[in-house]
């Protein structure tokens, strides 16, 4: 029987009142059968081409329902997918996608529910409306909540505080990297924070990862994945500004951008920034720079990223020299250029094109 238990949430922190343990421990499987729904929750610039993956890689019997606040990226990947049916059972084009009302109906009527958000309190909103009312006991295995976003690791503790005390599923931490292109190419790498226990919690969300991505790290705990994903981005945010520096400063010497290019990939500076997300129009083809900066990583979710970073290393008493510049570099880069990808921070350098 569950505990008796209140779930609040506010703009600060989620709060837990009344008593409870830890959830029950149950049995928990690597997926070797199929499961009739899974949830996806946030289809904006990474979750989209996550659930398109998802949805290519399941069983084609089995139904994938999704939900986002942004009703045209719903119809869109309805439509583009094609096997469209509306969450009131009425068949568009098939069987295989549902679009739910809100996530409460994605978490009643789904196993293994993945979410994708971009703030911290959109995570919070979003699991407040799934807990409260308790959710009913799933007809199959315990629920599996998996959330991808990248948030702060206090915040992530909260929510799967929340979960776990009113024994309503298991709750990870599974933030990813590789950008809009490794999620598009399904070769994300997932950074796992879930415990290790008895690793059959581990063993039951790899599965579900490789589906959309290549690599599960799993780095320990619950809020040990985001940890790694901030220092990560942390190291992005400044490589980035210094891949956008050294090109520009090569190209104001007279190197064509290509040739510098390639010897930076063939060399010690050799970093992401620079051999996949170049931010010279034209040096690295597929690029967002060669698109105008679109359809990449936004420069605001760069900066939300950085942010969270330099808080988390303040909690921990890490000193972060370069981190006041580089939040300056990029609170310019989005006040020019809102929308447009991270690397767009060349443009603002006044980087020639």
């Amino acid at each position: 029987m569950r505990a008796a238990i209140s779930v609040r949430f506010s703009p600060s922190r989620l709060c837990l009142l009344g008593n409870a343990g830890p959830a029950t421990g149950r049995c928990f499987s690597a997926i070797a059968e199929r499961q009739a729904t899974w949830g996806f929750i946030g289809l904006g610039q990474m979750g989209y081409p996550m659930a398109k993956n998802l949805r290519a890689k399941i069983p084609a019997t089995d139904t994938l329902l999704i939900y986002d606040r942004n009703t045209d990226a719903t119809k869109r990947f309805a439509e583009e997918v094609g096997i469209a049916a509306s969450s009131a059972g009425a068949p568009e084009k098939g069987t295989g996608i549902k679009v739910a009302g809100g996530p409460r109906e994605v978490a009643e009527k789904s196993e293994t529910i993945i979410t994708v958000l971009p703030e911290p309190s959109h995570v919070k909103n979003v699991f407040h409306s799934i807990l409260e009312p308790v959710l009913p006991t799933s007809a199959g295995r315990e629920r599996l909540f998996i959330d991808c976003s990248t948030i702060d690791p206090t915040s992530s503790r909260e929510v799967a505080n929340a979960v776990h005390c009113t024994e309503q599923g298991r709750f990870v931490d599974a933030p990813m990297s590789g950008g809009v292109v490794g999620a598009r190419a399904g070769t994300l790498t997932f950074m796992l924070g879930a415990s290790s226990k008895t690793g059959a919690l581990v063993d039951r969300v790899r599965p579900v990862l490789t589906l959309m991505g290549r690599r599960v790290l799993h780095l320990g705990e619950q809020g040990a994945g985001l940890s790694g994903k901030l220092a990560n981005n942390y190291l992005l945010a400044i490589s980035n500004i210094a891949t956008a520096e050294a090109m520009n400063l090569g190209i104001r010497w007279g190197l064509d951008p290509k040739v510098l290019a390639d010897m930076i990939n063939s060399s010690t500076g050799r970093c992401w920034a620079s051999e996949v997300n170049n931010p010279v129009p034209g040096a690295v083809e597929g690029a967002p720079a060669s698109r105008d900066y679109d359809g990449g990583f936004g420069v605001s979710l760069m900066k939300k990223d950085l942010r969270l970073a330099v808080a988390a290393a303040e909690e921990a008493g890490a000193r972060l020299e370069l981190a006041g510049r580089a939040g300056e570099v990029y609170e310019g880069a989005e006040r020019e250029f809102r929308g447009k990808d991270f690397s767009v921070v060349y443009r603002w350098l006044g980087g020639r094109e």
